[in-house]
């Protein structure tokens, strides 16, 4: 692992740790759109270092430990680190943008920065494949990046469970698009990778601008 790896694991494992036994600190540093909204905007960055459970900060973590290696291999520690935030920052955004109005929306987790680390992985490794625990075949990680942004527009339109799906959403077109402005030679490289991974996202503009989400 990297010393950035690392730093932000332990970052991450820490904060949540602390918020576990403190209430206060919690419920002062998560994502809440009524006090973003009056200013405190420090929660855009602060709410991705909190967790709600050990489960949910295990999940996270361990997607992290895999994938940013792929990342950090291409693109070196400053572009992982790039993408790490400016994915946080544009899952953060997303969610801030379609839940405006909903002043008592709530979120916590750094699944944005996360899904945009393993966004951008898929991108510059499309051909790798992917193990899930109860799926016994490997899956291509084209196939898992395109299905996983699918069901979260599902998500996003159905909120039939508390998950923040438009977080994820938002952090893969940040690892998407910051993925692509690092390694542009990807357009003609590997361009029909480049459309398949852009189709839910096209997916997901047209449904809002309809009003269909």
């Amino acid at each position: 692992m990297s010393i950035a790896l690392i730093v932000l694991i332990a970052a991450n494992v820490l904060i949540s740790f602390k918020a576990f036994e403190d209430e206060y600190f919690f419920r002062k540093y998560e994502f809440h759109i009524g006090s973003i909204r009056a200013g405190q905007h420090i929660r855009m960055l602060s709410s991705a270092f909190l967790h709600v459970d050990i489960a949910h900060l295990a999940f996270n973590m361990l997607t992290l430990y895999f994938f940013a290696p792929v990342v950090t291999s291409f693109l070196g520690t400053p572009s992982f680190l790039m993408i790490y935030l400016g994915s946080l920052l544009c899952g953060n955004l997303l969610t801030l943008q379609f839940h405006k109005d909903e002043y008592h929306y709530r979120a916590v987790g750094a699944s944005g920065a996360v899904t945009g680390i393993l966004y951008s992985a898929i991108l510059l490794q499309p051909g790798m494949n992917l193990y899930m625990f109860f799926i016994p075949i490997p899956i291509p990680a084209y196939i898992f990046g395109i299905v996983y942004l699918l069901y979260s527009i599902y998500g996003m339109k159905s909120r039939t469970d508390n998950i923040g799906h438009t977080a994820h959403f938002g952090g893969a077109i940040g690892g998407y698009l910051i993925t692509l402005s690092k390694e542009p030679q990807l357009f003609t490289e590997n361009t029909l990778m480049v459309i398949l991974l852009a189709i839910p996202i096209v997916i997901l503009f047209i449904m809002a601008k309809m009003g269909k989400i």
